[in-house]
């Protein structure tokens, strides 16, 4: 199930830097020698890395699972916490170059089975709160048997077998520690196997929204009410399953708008036989299925899908879709007419409201997908795990000619990142909407930046941000094919 990846620029130097966390030995779940640590690698520039791990304190313990990159003091240094099976650790990033484990100083306490994990601010008080997803009850000394004992095989268990967990919600204090409001919020109150996580105002409320795709059993939408509390509409909203009533196994997912219509839209990976289930949001607080009219029912029916992300990574003002695919088990041949190692996958939006499928590199078990504009050329690339085998860093080369503005937040009212503010850019009278945040897909943090394509539109309205503080700033046609820094009044 591992690895997961942060994209961060941990030192502050204009370039982001990578995150990798690793597994461990079972059934100890202990990092007994160095090929278990966790990775960090600088980014030097021209696509070269130095790999810094040990100088900055981030091999880690036990068993790591996913990765959540924000700066939760507000000190202009990037932080990071990494998930795993009974073990958790939050790292304070000192600036210089170094992290501390703060872990019990901030109030945190390790899950049985915690997966991904990511900062938004709940309560819009300025300050990252986190929100942990856990899986399920492990226990090696009781787990079961599963596969066949007359051929002679074993195969990894259905979550059928394990009891489900609630997730976690830490509120942020403000001084450094975080007080566990999963029971106060309505949080605690709701059983699931989760396993992949986004945030996203879906009913333009001001108030950041939760999804978590659950392995097996109904996905959760968690509606922010307000006064901290939550109400789950999973089922009400239509997006607990898909539409002929079935539970998948959801793994990643990405709550972007796809259609360019204002709001934001689900896209979730599961397993093979399943399909990938895109989600329409009608507004309303209602969502109407669209895998199978978009063209990705038939396309991903033989793939197991992990990570995703949703960039405009051909910068014609559509949103595509990166997945990471790999099945479960590795031993998929022995029982079925699959095989174990896939290739991933780009869905090229066709601006029709349907995907074009592109299978892409060899075959492998894929699981972690990170992105962000690793080399400053404004395209968005990727960084993807893979079980038993090096990552794998993915250079976007699509054609430098269409318009493209990346825009960065700073907040003043708000959080140092702008986390959770949402930034409309209007072009030639159509208008694009993203929510700032690193959270989304599968165990997996990206980049805090928004990348904005415009084909060849060569000129920008105005953009407009909606800060989590409730400040609204408009700014006048901004340049194009840039970067943009935009700070909070």
């Amino acid at each position: 199930m591992p690895g997961g990846i942060a994209i961060f620029d941990f030192d502050n130097d204009g370039r982001p830097d990578i995150f990798f966390a690793n597994g461990a030995l079972q059934p100890s779940l202990v990092k007994s020698a160095p090929q278990w640590s966790n990775q960090l690698y600088r980014n030097l520039g021209n696509w070269k890395f130095a790999n810094v791990t040990t100088a900055a304190g981030l091999s880690g313990t036990g068993y790591s699972m996913g990765a959540a990159a924000g700066d939760f003091d507000n000190d202009g240094f990037t932080d990071l916490l990494v998930t795993g099976v009974r073990t958790l650790a939050l790292y304070r990033n000192r600036g210089d170059g170094a992290f501390t484990d703060v872990t019990t100083l901030a109030g945190l306490r390790a899950t049985e089975w915690s997966v991904s994990a990511g900062w938004f601010d709940f309560d819009n008080d300025g300050d990252l709160d986190l929100f942990i997803v856990n899986y399920c009850k492990w226990n090696p000394a009781t787990e079961p048997f599963c596969g066949d004992r007359k051929r002679g095989y074993r195969t990894y268990c259905h979550p059928k077998f394990y009891e489900p967990l609630a997730n976690t919600l830490y509120r942020n204090n403000g001084n450094g520690t975080f007080t566990d409001v999963s029971e106060s919020s309505g949080i605690a109150g709701h059983l699931g196997k989760g396993m992949g996580l986004a945030f996203a105002d879906y009913d333009d409320d001001g108030r950041m929204d939760v999804f978590v795709a659950n392995d097996t059993t109904r996905n959760f939408l968690f509606r922010n009410e307000g006064s901290g509390r939550f109400r789950e509409v999973g089922l009400a909203a239509g997006v607990a399953m898909t539409d002929d009533g079935l539970t998948l196994s959801s793994m990643g997912v990405e709550w972007r708008d796809f259609d360019r219509d204002g709001k934001p839209d689900v896209f979730i990976t599961a397993l093979a036989n399943e399909t990938f289930p895109l989600f329409r949001n009608l507004g309303g607080g209602l969502f109407q299925e669209v895998t199978y009219r978009s063209g990705l029912g038939a396309a991903t029916l033989q793939y197991s899908g992990w990570s995703t992300g949703a960039y405009d990574f051909d910068r014609d003002g559509w949103r595509d879709v990166l997945v990471a695919n790999g099945d479960v088990q590795d031993n998929t041949e022995i029982y079925s007419s699959r095989a174990s190692k896939q290739r991933n996958l780009v869905f090229q939006a066709r601006g029709n409201g349907t995907f074009a499928a592109l299978p892409f590199g060899e075959p492998a078990q894929y699981r972690g997908a990170a992105f962000g504009d690793l080399d400053g050329d404004g395209r968005v690339d990727a960084v993807i795990t893979r079980l038993n085998g090096p990552a794998v860093l993915l250079k976007n080369v699509s054609a430098p000619s269409n318009h493209w503005l990346g825009v960065r937040l700073r907040g003043r009212k708000s959080n140092h990142d702008g986390i959770g503010a949402a930034v409309r850019l209007t072009a030639a009278g159509r208008t694009q909407l993203d929510h700032m945040t690193t959270t989304g897909g599968y165990l997996c943090s990206s980049e805090k930046a928004l990348w904005f394509g415009l084909g060849a539109t060569a000129a920008v309205e105005r953009i407009e941000v909606a800060w989590p503080s409730g400040v609204r700033q408009t700014i006048e046609k901004p340049g194009i094919d840039r970067y943009l820094l935009i700070e909070e009044p």
